[in-house]
């Protein structure tokens, strides 16, 4: 008597053959490692500077004033208003701002104005910058046309934990690389297998639709998680890139991966069932990544793109991966702290999955 056909078998056989399948691939060792390594290598070394330093103003503070108005119209200072003082001083010691600002009238003639301002050691690189800026700023104002003495300024420190470039950067490489393998990875192999009717063929035997699905997804799932893994200790042991919970953090991050690479791969099955040929499925995967590579704060920050253009950067699902990251590792925060992160990214599966369901080809 013969055995059931093992269906399970069947996806652990596709899942090893498409690992190795992927070992193999140049194009995707380059996509998931590759580039990402280069730049946290380039900001590893090189990162530290920048070219806005944000400064909260606090509650209460007077607007009014010629140190409001010339802060305003220096180029290297980015205003952060509207914050309440607690939201403040958790900014403050994550190093998320350089510091913040708070500017009361003077009860006596001279000066004018006293300017508060706390700096945070975590972002001693900013605030270095910013005592700078208020330092020439102050000068200016109290020497220009040989005025009476306008502000003086009055300073101090919050300690935090220290905030590198690469406690940026990495989470947003890590992101790249998963979009990357999704939508590149995916659309390619299952186009090729269409084409080559390996497909075709594996309808002849006993394996089920599902199992061709999950042994590949398996298969970029390891590959992915294993680049992860890579990427996250070359930047903790090279570049100090902050893990706060250790292994617990480094877990979550991990699982923060698989749900974005499930979503990705969304993508990427859409791009083969669209694609009339292998030579046009760089056009439309490029369509679906570049924008998302740029606009989803994987250099920058977010808030320091122009204002018309926030919307577009907020409703992309990398970005939502890329600020769940970097609340894990260096916030210290848990899968259910990011859980608003996760939900959106789960939307946009269920919504490119319909869409996926709709134009995937079999044959």
């Amino acid at each position: 008597m013969n055995k059931p056909y093992n269906h399970t078998k069947a996806t652990l056989a596709l899942a090893k053959a498409s690992f190795r399948s992927i070992m193999r691939s140049p194009s995707a060792v380059v996509f998931t490692l590759a580039f990402p390594l280069i730049f946290i290598l380039v900001f590893g070394f090189l990162g530290g500077g920048g070219i806005k330093v944000d400064l909260a103003i606090a509650p209460g503070s007077d607007l009014q004033n010629p140190v409001i108005k010339a802060l305003e119209e220096t180029a290297v200072i980015n205003l952060v208003k509207n914050k309440s003082k607690t939201e403040i001083a958790q900014q403050l010691e994550k190093g998320n701002i350089a510091g913040v600002i708070d500017v009361r009238k003077n009860t006596v003639p001279q000066p004018a104005y006293l300017a508060n301002v706390q700096y945070t050691s975590a972002s001693m690189d900013k605030g270095n910058i910013l005592k700078s800026v208020l330092n020439n700023l102050m000068f200016m104002l109290n020497t220009r046309d040989l005025k009476p003495s306008v502000a003086e300024i009055r300073e101090s420190t919050v300690h935090g934990r220290t905030y590198r470039t690469i406690d940026f950067i990495l989470p947003g490489q890590l992101g790249f690389s998963l979009l990357s393998t999704g939508v590149f990875g995916t659309a390619f192999v299952f186009f090729s297998l269409r084409q080559t009717l390996v497909i075709k063929r594996f309808f002849a035997t006993p394996v089920k639709r599902a199992s061709i699905i999950l042994g590949e997804g398996l298969a970029r799932i390891g590959f992915a998680l294993l680049g992860a893994v890579f990427i996250i200790m070359i930047g903790h042991f090279f570049f100090h890139f902050t893990l706060i919970h250790g292994i617990v953090t480094v877990l979550n991050m991990l699982v923060l991966s698989i749900i974005g690479l499930i979503v990705f791969m969304g993508f990427g099955f859409v791009v083969s069932g669209i694609a009339k040929s292998e030579s046009t499925i760089p056009p439309i995967a490029n369509i679906i990544t570049l924008p998302q590579f740029l606009l989803s704060g994987t250099f920058f920050s977010i808030d320091h793109f122009p204002v018309w253009l926030q919307p577009i950067s907020r409703a992309l699902p990398l970005t939502y991966l890329n600020d769940a990251m970097r609340q894990v590792a260096f916030e210290g925060a848990g899968l259910w702290d990011v859980k608003l992160q996760i939900l959106i990214m789960l939307i946009w599966g269920i919504a490119i999955y319909a869409l996926a369901v709709k134009v995937f080809k079999w044959e």
